[in-house]
């Protein structure tokens, strides 16, 4: 096993989680007026309402589906009577759904933002940067799907699950559970650890307040009583 692959899939984790989080909450404390997901609904509306749909539920649904399956242990799945063969082919198919609606949804987005001329105008390198980043990392995805057709036994998902329940429980052999994992695979999982890096930086930070939002479902009623 490389250096190179022990820094990036032994501690680049943990660097790129760093940079999330703390990013994350200097963003926050710094520029709470760049805290926002900066909507160009009002300089050219276009397929807008199609693509965000499109592109929140796939995403949504990708980040879900990805946390549970990787990060349930094997017990878990064992305990249902879930076997591995089942689940990879199961992964693969509510992936690739979840990752074509994504892919459709950014694709609208980009050619959105890039055809029309105010919108081009607007668009920062960041912005440009995140779309181009998520569809490249989608890509990826979905070539994943092809490598693991060849092989349905699931093993190479397990060591995938391993790797990541590792990494959470800060275990320092993580790295060595992909070492001979497919080189898709390794780009896919670098890029989506990259994407984590990028979002302090960028639109993405309001995914933030989405979850947040939850909260107001808590709270109590506001009372507003007629003036006198």
């Amino acid at each position: 096993m490389s250096y190179l692959h022990q820094f990036v899939f032994g501690i680049y984790p943990y660097i790129a989680l760093a940079i999330f989080l703390l990013g994350s909450l200097v963003r926050f404390e710094r520029e709470q007026y760049s805290w926002k997901s900066e909507s160009s609904q009002m300089l050219h509306r276009g397929n807008l309402r199609m693509a965000s749909i499109l592109f929140h539920l796939g995403i949504i649904g990708l980040f879900f589906g990805h946390a549970v399956g990787l990060l349930t242990p094997l017990a878990v799945w064992e305990a249902l009577g879930v076997t591995h063969s089942f689940k990879q082919v199961f992964a693969m198919t509510a992936g690739g759904i979840m990752g074509t609606l994504c892919l459709v949804g950014v694709l609208m987005l980009l050619a959105r933002r890039f055809a029309n001329d105010r919108l081009a105008a607007n668009t920062t390198w960041r912005d440009k940067l995140v779309l181009l980043w998520i569809l490249a990392t989608l890509l990826l995805g979905l070539s994943t799907i092809v490598v693991s057709a060849s092989h349905l036994d699931g093993h190479e998902m397990v060591l995938l699950m391993s790797w990541a329940q590792h990494i959470v429980t800060f275990r320092g052999d993580a790295a060595t559970f992909i070492a001979g994992a497919s080189t898709v695979f390794k780009l896919h999982l670098f890029m989506g650890m990259s994407l984590f890096v990028i979002f302090p930086f960028s639109r993405l930070v309001h995914v933030w307040s989405g979850f947040g939002a939850v909260t107001y479902l808590g709270r109590s009623w506001q009372l507003v009583r007629p003036r006198r």
